[in-house]
């Protein structure tokens, strides 16, 4: 989606107040949780849903 909005990562961080390391941990997939306002930031500012930056994988488990 940041590419679609020709967004950077600074951008992002501006928009949302979300540190640049955590955003970056979020566009890595490395994330094990999200909390409900930081979504909701990050789907503003991209003027997204959830499903556009979320893909399901099943744990190997």
């Amino acid at each position: 989606m940041m590419a679609k909005r020709k967004m950077s990562l600074n951008r992002l961080s501006e928009l949302t107040n979300i540190t640049l390391s955590n955003l970056s941990i979020f566009k890595q997939g490395k994330i094990k949780a999200v909390r409900l306002s930081t979504l909701d930031a990050i789907c503003k500012a991209l003027d997204c849903q959830p499903g556009d930056i979320f893909e399901y994988q099943p744990s190997n488990t």
